[in-house]
């Protein structure tokens, strides 16, 4: 691979991508995307931000939230301000052998995938506009570590992880990355799990947000459907309003065990099949109603 050229074709795409430019310094990154954090450059005002963020949605945890995450979250001790990234690595790598990295932002999917393959998870450094306090295109640093990073002190969501940029791996080469990125999207993003009290929520994508954190639960227009590998990527998804359908797991070991199997086989059978529309109930599809 001619890294050259790669960085550029990528630099362009995420250019014609994005709506509010590249934010982040790429310049300074190394051939794996990485950079230093640079924590002594967050700003008084980023770490405020950063407070009344990590404020509004801790509030909204309690009921919402599965329990592993809202445990997990208070072993960060990340409420006061931005956290630097080598202190929360040190946590991980003694529960369950993960790192975080710094990135610029957005990093190319074979790079992505390898980071996971690897343990080591990709978070972004810089911090949204007061102005996209209740929404954001592109993920920010409190998207990346207030979203993700608790659930890596469970093991089996942190072996599920690695095995999933195992797989991104070779699915570029399979030509079945658009079905994993929708496993992606519905299970780590915005997936749902069962628990004794009701559904509750592990995705990142909807633990950081302020009104989808309420809306996947207790809303009475989407869909709330069991996980089914196939027909989860199958389904395809929206980017810019909050979900038609989410998908419930029973238990992280259930993810980790439904999503084992080589996907060789289903990537060709699921070419052979037509997408399916976001917001499509199935006819022996029944929906969990809202809690």
């Amino acid at each position: 691979m001619n890294a050259a050229v790669d960085r550029a074709d990528f630099f362009k795409t995420l250019a014609e991508k994005s709506t509010h430019g590249i934010r982040g310094d790429y310049s300074l990154a190394d051939d794996h995307y990485v950079i230093n954090q640079d924590w002594g450059a967050y700003t008084p005002e980023q770490h405020a931000l950063w407070r009344r963020l990590y404020a509004r949605q801790a509030r909204l945890l309690p009921g919402r939230a599965c329990d592993l995450f809202i445990d997990s979250l208070a072993r960060l001790n990340a409420a006061d301000g931005i956290p630097q990234f080598e202190v929360a690595s040190d946590a991980l790598a003694k529960a369950t052998g993960w790192r975080l990295v710094a990135v610029p932002g957005l990093i190319p999917d074979q790079v992505f995938f390898e980071h996971l393959a690897n343990r080591r998870f990709p978070v972004t450094v810089w911090l949204r506009q007061p102005a996209e306090f209740d929404y954001i295109v592109e993920p920010d640093v409190f998207h990346d570590f207030f979203g993700h990073v608790p659930l890596l002190f469970d093991p089996v969501f942190a072996d599920h992880l690695q095995e999933y940029g195992k797989g991104g791996l070779k699915a570029l080469t399979l030509d079945g990355l658009a079905f994993l990125a929708r496993l992606y999207w519905y299970t780590v993003e915005f997936g749902l799990i069962q628990s004794e009290q009701g559904l509750r929520v592990y995705g990142a994508g909807i633990l950081s947000s302020g009104g989808e954190i309420d809306y996947c639960l207790t809303h009475p227009a989407p869909h709330r459907t069991a996980f089914d590998l196939e027909r989860v990527m199958r389904t395809l998804y929206k980017i810019d309003t909050y979900q038609e359908t989410y998908f419930v797991i029973r238990n992280f070991h259930q993810l980790f065990t439904d999503t084992q199997p080589d996907f060789t086989p289903i990537y060709a059978r699921l070419k052979t099949l037509p997408s399916l529309p976001a917001g499509m109930l199935l006819p022996d599809e029944v929906t969990f109603p809202p809690n």
